[in-house]
């Protein structure tokens, strides 16, 4: 029996210290690494930053071309004598300059 306990407690031993030395390292790089992860978190790259501006310039570009076929709609029905589409399209015009100047211009070739 104490032959037994031996050749099972003796290969336990020799493999403890290094789970203990692991765990402690990883215990001492643990706050390193949450930080690093915060900073990444916290921090937007360059082309982050231009993917996130690209999709708020191409919903503007959607909500102008909405704004446009709405305000032709809402005109014609003007026309006609329809005073609630006047008043619509007057609002609708409104609108459509606020976002005007914050969609960018392509430059011309």
């Amino acid at each position: 029996m104490r032959r037994l306990a031996i050749f099972v407690l003796l290969p336990a031993a020799v493999m403890l210290p290094g789970c203990l030395a692991k765990t402690v390292v990883d215990v001492a790089t643990a706050p390193v690494k949450v930080v690093g992860k915060g900073v990444d978190l916290a921090t937007t790259s360059q082309s982050e930053a231009d993917e996130k501006r690209g999709r708020e310039i191409r919903r503007r570009e959607a909500r102008l071309a909405k704004l446009e076929r709405d305000y032709e709609k809402q005109l014609d029905r003007c026309e006609d004598g329809n005073r609630r589409a006047c008043d619509e399209a007057r609002d609708t015009y409104a609108e459509m300059q606020q976002i005007i100047p914050s969609i960018p211009v392509e430059p011309e070739d």
